[in-house]
């Protein structure tokens, strides 16, 4: 079975933001880090949205960043609401041979083994959550040019400590 691209952005746009963690990410900075088209991920995106599994902050300093609950979605769920046709062969749709029947499909075993190899792709996709696939999440990071601390981005601003003297 072949995932359309449109699923394989998808679950980067997700991993992306799952890796990132902690603040906002552009579409732009996922489009740079995977060297996918803009406009191919603002469609995804507003997909993402509207299933309520991330978050979106318009404006000027706007961003998208991934709701703690998505973490726990499995990557077969993702798949589903991604994906547009998991026919595999043209019998599994009436209308997927043009409107011709199979010559064969009264007898035909074939689309049992075919549905059954569907649904254990499926079924094997369903055993691993967002959440599982970014940990450690250093690696993945560093692959995508974020920091390793969870991708927050420092605003170059030092960090200042105060001792403080008990004794007085």
């Amino acid at each position: 079975m072949r995932l359309t691209d449109y699923t394989d952005y998808a679950l980067r746009v997700m991993l992306y933001l799952a890796v990132r963690r902690d603040g906002l990410s552009t579409i732009q900075e996922i489009s740079d880090a995977y060297g996918i088209s803009k406009n191919h991920l603002m469609k995804v995106v507003q997909q993402l949205g509207e299933l309520g599994w991330i978050d979106t902050v318009r404006g000027r300093h706007g961003g998208l960043r991934l709701n703690e609950r998505s973490l726990n979605l499995t990557i077969g769920e993702v798949v589903r609401a991604t994906e547009t046709d998991f026919a595999l062969v043209g019998c599994f749709e009436r209308d997927g041979m043009d409107g011709r029947s199979c010559v064969i499909e009264p007898q035909c075993r074939l689309k049992g083994v075919f549905e059954a190899a569907r649904g254990a792709f499926l079924a094997e996709l369903d055993r691993h959550t967002l959440r599982e696939l970014i940990g450690p999440a250093a690696p993945l990071s560093a692959l995508l040019g974020l920091p390793a601390d969870g991708g927050r981005r420092s605003l170059g601003i030092p960090i200042v400590s105060v001792a403080h003297d008990d004794d007085t």
